[in-house]
């Protein structure tokens, strides 16, 4: 018996690919609200939303994915994760870029699931491998940078006159909560950040 139909995405901050992925499983007929875009790195332990998929998935639901290192970065995980939805849910899965692996297909004799088990381990070392050399790219490019003197991450904001007066205003109690933030126009946690900023100018 079929059931509901999900999409997981699993993007970094790409808007645009996010998007893209987005619209592709809208064409499939996965409702809006089924479609998961997870914005995690496939080995964060905490990958909050796929955990909160995983606990709605019963057995004949459909869950879409573009390919299978949307369920983990690592060989061990992505083999653990196929196992625990396919044989201990009962879900199947439809991997995009790959039909070879979909796990509803008429002809599923023991040839073809010795096929697919090939054609999964295979892609699972394949995942893990391109994510350890992107790391090792990674962490060469930063070993370089920092040996041509590059300062990296993100540059100090220059904070203006009118904010820095404001924030002082407030922690001397001069001025409250309300009155600097909309003298400022801004949330409260970029806020307190301008504060700790100001108090503690050195760090």
């Amino acid at each position: 018996m079929i059931g509901k139909i999900y999409a997981l995405i699993r993007v970094s901050t790409n808007k645009q690919k996010e998007k893209r992925q987005v619209i592709r499983m809208l064409e499939l007929g996965v409702a809006k609200e089924n479609i998961i875009v997870e914005k995690e790195s496939g080995r964060s332990p905490a990958r909050t939303k796929y955990k909160r998929l995983v606990k709605r998935l019963k057995a004949g639901d459909i869950l879409y994915i573009e390919n299978i290192d949307r369920l983990s970065r690592d060989y061990d995980g992505i083999i653990s994760e196929w196992s625990k939805l396919t044989v201990q849910k009962g879900v199947i899965i439809k991997v995009l870029d790959t039909p070879l692996l979909d796990t509803d297909q008429a002809n599923n004799d023991l040839m073809n699931k010795f096929l697919q088990n090939i054609i999964l381990h295979v892609q699972a070392f394949q995942a893990e491998n391109e994510w350890e050399k992107t790391k090792y790219r990674q962490a060469q490019g930063i070993a370089v940078a920092k040996a041509s003197g590059m300062k990296l991450g993100r540059p100090k904001k220059e904070r203006t006159d009118i904010e820095i007066k404001t924030a002082k205003q407030y922690l001397k109690r001069e001025i409250d909560l309300d009155t600097a933030l909309a003298m400022l126009g801004l949330k409260k946690s970029a806020f307190y950040n301008l504060c700790r900023v100001v108090n503690e100018p050195n760090k």
